[in-house]
């Protein structure tokens, strides 16, 4: 039958405190996995896929509005496990890019890294597609925020300050 998680030996829990580890409170305040905002400005967001194979990878990049570079991305691919790895890479590559440098990713600059076979470069130019939609949708966040600033400002009494 099941044991309960005391009855398992030593191995399968590790004492934190014995073994001079982090306590479990350190390891909970790890950076979340989760997706970003969708409403943050600073998030773009791309959803792509592809019906030939049924893969669908979402890639969201969290842009710094100082620097323009982007400072985090996150993923979730449903997909081969070429596309998973095609969308971790992905990740690690943007990091710390400005979004004129990440644009210019191309799939076969992943394919070579990943050493994809031929039958599974679809998921390399995923990854690139998924890239360019997630640095559109920012853009246009920027555009509409920067139309709605605008529209704002203009609406003001004549009387009234913009920056008040």
């Amino acid at each position: 039958m099941f044991r309960s998680a005391s009855a398992l030996p030593s191995l399968a829990r590790p004492a934190f405190a014995s073994s001079g580890r982090a306590p479990a409170a350190a390891i909970c305040a790890a950076p979340s996995r989760f997706y970003h905002e969708k409403a943050d400005p600073t998030v773009g967001t791309g959803l792509v896929g592809a019906p030939a194979c049924g893969d669908v990878m979402k890639l969201q990049i969290k842009v710094d509005e100082a620097t323009g570079k982007i400072v985090d991305a996150r993923f979730k691919t449903f997909g081969c496990g070429s596309a998973i790895a095609s969308s971790s890479l992905v990740t690690e590559m943007v990091r710390g890019l400005s979004l004129d440098e990440a644009a210019q990713i191309k799939n076969s600059t992943i394919a070579s890294e990943l050493s994809l076979p031929p039958v599974k470069l679809h998921c390399s130019m995923l990854a690139e597609d998924a890239i360019k939609a997630a640095i559109s949708d920012f853009q246009k966040k920027r555009a509409s925020m920067g139309a709605t600033v605008a529209a704002s400002a203009s609406s003001a009494p004549a009387g009234a300050s913009a920056t008040a």
